[in-house]
């Protein structure tokens, strides 16, 4: 308890010595300017400050066309520009064309303007005096044009750097739908929603998060359909995160979710544009990060976790199946190990007696109890499962399938675990890659459900099971409840729960989530055959 009291103390003083030395940091400040100077000179020496020594910042200086002493500097850097665009778009138009000496005047801050309104054959072209702003755009791929005599600086759109192509996406394999998903660059990702949501209304917010990375974030929802309240809290949020780098969305999830320390995630996420439009359009909102696929959207439900984009292009009796199988090898992924040590440790009665017969045989000579051979299995499979992901893919998957053979056959013929425990646990493993948005929390509840078994065997499971559905009810997701429509019940939303109604009888919106704007297709469109045509030429 001492050390834990010293530790605290050490640490509050370390934080007022960070703090005390704030403000010597703030009085320094003033010495270095944070905007342009009308000299040129003066101003690239300070950007050379502010960089340093980078091989691949370039600074172009030259001389505007037949304007005599008027010179002028470019900024770039090499890797992340289209050096097309800085040629024929900038450099050539403004020392080759000689349309400057006809506009040849003596007040130097109207250039800048005429250059930018005249001369500049770029598509983006914006203009700051702000030193912060002008590298910012810098490290961002775009093009910084300085001219002598002018305190502003023109901010040229060059960005063109390499990155992946448009393909199918690897964690959400589909049989029918779309094949294309998202990318690391977040243009592009921007890009592939307005090709799905064709709409003015769809608004794309920006705004970079990160003091030393700012990497950029682009909050996407239907103005008309989101709720205003719901887009505040994801601004709020995000505007409180105060750290040096934000390298995926998976840092961005922990730092605005509603739980951080349940084992559920209150935040969903997706690689595929036709589910993130499918999202935005019941109201949600995405949130792209610049450098990974992987979208957020929120709020989330967690009958989201067992609904795929596959099943609204698909017949509704086949994907009403399939969806009750995902809840069904979810239960399994986590109770099959704990049923099994319950019924072999507690109630042997309620195992058919040819089955316990068989059960005992193989369980003869087994040296530990049931609940240590669940157990021990399970972390096996983990060990498997992780070595078969880290590996290259054709590395991994022969120790995956290999290491599985080997060892469960191994562990059998040496006596050290029994064959009914072997085919329980290879059965959790096949169920638990069904639900693979689950595949964290099952692999949690598993221990936690084979261990209550071990303990109290099937009053255990029925006390762990009460204390998942309270928990389960207790979580929201900005404001929304974790259970809906099933906690608070919806009977309007249930046609898309537990199976997937036909399309044309899902009239509404989620009612906790789409209230906005409730309706979203016509009433009486179920598909119907024409009417019988009479024979003319018969009567």
């Amino acid at each position: 308890m001492l050390s834990f009291l010293l530790s605290k103390y050490k640490l509050l003083k370390l934080l007022n010595q960070s703090n005390a030395s704030t403000p010597k940091e703030q009085s320094s400040a003033p010495n270095t300017p944070s905007n342009l100077t009308s000299s040129l000179k003066t101003n690239l020496k300070i950007i050379r400050e502010f960089i340093g020594k980078n091989y691949d910042i370039v600074i172009r200086e030259f001389a505007l066309a037949e304007y005599g002493q008027i010179d002028a500097a470019l900024i770039y850097l090499t890797g992340m520009t289209n050096p097309t665009i800085i040629n024929e778009s900038i450099l050539k138009p403004l020392m080759l064309e000689s349309c400057l000496k006809e506009k040849k005047t003596s007040l130097k801050p109207d250039l800048i303007d005429i250059i930018k309104t005249t001369l500049l054959t770029a598509g983006e072209v914006d203009q700051s005096n702000s030193i912060e702003d002008i590298l910012d755009c810098c490290l961002s791929g775009q093009t910084i044009m300085l001219v002598n005599g002018c305190s502003d600086a023109l901010m040229i759109m060059t960005a063109d750097w390499k990155s992946r192509n448009v393909s199918d996406p690897k964690t959400e394999s589909v049989v029918r739908g779309p094949r294309e998903g998202f990318v690391e660059n977040l243009l592009t990702n921007t890009t592939l929603l307005r090709r799905k949501i064709r709409n003015p209304d769809l608004v794309l917010e920006s705004m970079r998060i990160g003091q030393r990375t700012k990497t950029k974030i682009c909050i996407a929802y239907i103005k008309e359909l989101a709720n205003p309240l719901l887009i505040e809290e994801i601004k709020r949020r995000l505007n409180d995160i105060k750290t040096d780098s934000i390298l995926e969305s998976g840092l961005i999830e922990q730092y605005i979710e509603d739980a951080p320390f349940s084992i559920f995630a209150t935040i969903s996420n997706t690689e595929k544009p036709d589910a993130a439009a499918a999202k935005i359009l019941e109201g949600r909102a995405a949130i792209l990060v610049d450098g990974t696929p992987f979208v957020l959207t929120v709020p989330m439900v967690m009958l989201e976790s067992f609904q795929s984009a596959e099943d609204y292009y698909s017949r509704p009796y086949f994907a009403s199946f399939i969806r009750m199988l995902r809840f069904l090898a979810y239960a399994l992924s986590i109770l099959a190990p704990a049923t099994y040590v319950a019924l072999t440790t507690f109630h042997q009665e309620l195992i058919p007696t040819p089955l316990l017969f068989s059960m005992a045989a193989a369980q003869e000579g087994v040296p530990f109890p049931a609940v240590v051979e669940a157990i021990g299995m399970g972390v096996v499979f983990e060990i498997l499962r992780e070595a078969g992901v880290r590996l290259p893919r054709p590395v991994g998957q022969a120790v995956s399938i290999v290491g599985a053979l080997v060892i469960g056959q191994s562990a059998v013929t040496a006596g050290l675990i029994g064959a009914p425990m072997v085919i329980v646990v290879a059965l959790t493993a096949v169920a638990s890659f069904v639900v693979p948005a689950q595949t964290d929390s099952g692999g949690v509840l598993r221990i936690i459900f084979v261990t209550l078994a071990g303990f109290s065997g099937g009053f255990g499971i029925i006390i762990g099971l009460i204390g998942l559905f309270i928990h389960l009810a207790s979580l929201r997701s900005f404001g929304t409840p974790y259970l809906s429509p099933i906690a608070p019940l919806s009977t309007m939303d249930l046609k898309d729960a537990f199976i997937r109604a036909p399309i044309w009888t899902m009239i509404t919106r989620p009612k906790l989530i789409g209230w906005q704007d409730p309706k979203r297709k016509e009433f009486r469109l179920k598909p119907e055959p024409p009417p019988p045509q009479e024979d003319k030429q018969s009567k």
